[in-house]
């Protein structure tokens, strides 16, 4: 392994990359599939007031792994000092539990 070369080969992705044209593989862009948010009264009051849109927004653009889609796991999230408990079935994430961390 003396004298070898080391090799960092990184794939190509158009969408940050400079050729938009080009094909990238096994990675796809992200960012512009939203969920519809139910996050019912009774937990979104646990919130301020003042950071109930910005939950909801977060929520939307999906902060589960992309590699996730199992409608029965329950996720967590931490969001301005509260743990925020959802699942999430076909385009609907549902707010399970708001706990103040």
């Amino acid at each position: 392994m003396d004298k070898t070369p080391v090799y960092d080969i990184k794939p190509y992705i158009p969408y940050c990359d400079c050729h938009p044209d080009a094909l990238g593989g096994f990675a796809v862009p992200g960012g512009s599939h939203q969920l519809n948010v139910n996050f019912p009264d009774s937990l979104l009051g646990l919130m301020p007031e003042e950071k109930r849109d910005a939950v909801i927004k977060v929520l939307s653009a999906d902060p589960r792994p992309s590699y996730h889609n199992n409608p029965e796991r329950v996720y967590g999230m931490c969001f301005a000092g509260f743990n925020i408990k959802f699942t999430v079935c076909a385009d609907l994430l549902t707010v399970t539990g708001v706990e103040q961390t």
